[in-house]
């Protein structure tokens, strides 16, 4: 959610590690193919020889609703805000969480459900729907959902359906162009070609110590 880069590091979650970041390159690259991303781009895509791809100038949605779309990029943007660097609205996450949904009927009814239970929520204690709130009130909103110390009873279907949208936007920022560049993890780059052999004049490398017989 919007603020300091403190909050937006524990909600988005950016203490992932290698495991699950090799766990939502996997993911992003059964999805990397379609042509219809406006936006999102996956973050291994420059491997290889294969020319670029031209991206539509917009993104049409492939399994939510309009309205159910603008939401869910709503959470995005919230979850990874664009401060001082790009966010999950220039990442175009929201588009790969629809592509997602609409691949995987196994997650189509949480998500449908999330996301009427959050409007249905929204109405019932500030009386506007969602995307119709303050950022501020967005946030308000959203806070006892994502963190377990602010937690009310009552609001488990929320906490269950904030998590999974917590998910699935922290898997499209960071296999995105964008967000790939943000984890900075030596462990988890990889090369195009082979880095080249530093030791150009001893090509048999016999100045290395050799194992003992």
């Amino acid at each position: 959610m919007h603020g300091t880069p403190s909050v937006r590091h524990t909600v988005a979650g950016q203490g992932i590690k290698r495991r699950e970041v090799l766990r939502m390159l996997a993911m992003a690259a059964t999805v990397a193919p379609f042509p219809g991303f406006s936006k999102w781009g996956f973050g291994c895509g420059h491997l290889g020889k294969a020319p670029q791809q031209i991206k539509p100038m917009s993104y049409q949605p492939q399994f939510f609703s309009a309205s159910e779309y603008a939401l869910v990029e709503r959470l995005a943007e919230l979850i990874i805000p664009s401060d001082a660097t790009p966010g999950a609205r220039e990442a175009g996450v929201a588009e790969f969480i629809d592509f997602i949904v609409f691949s995987d009927p196994s997650i189509q009814y949480d998500f449908r459900t999330g996301l009427t239970w959050l409007n249905a929520h929204s109405e019932r204690r500030l009386g506007k729907r969602f995307v119709e709130l303050t950022p501020e009130q967005q946030s308000a909103l959203l806070e006892p959902l994502a963190y377990k110390k602010k937690a009310r009873a009552g609001e488990e279907d929320g906490r269950r359906f904030f998590s999974l949208v917590r998910e699935y936007t922290v898997t499209g920022f960071y296999t995105s162009e964008i967000g790939f560049k943000e984890l900075d993890n030596p462990a988890l780059k990889f090369y195009a070609d082979s880095p080249e052999c530093p030791h150009k004049d001893d090509p048999e490398h016999l100045h290395l110590a050799q194992p003992n017989s």
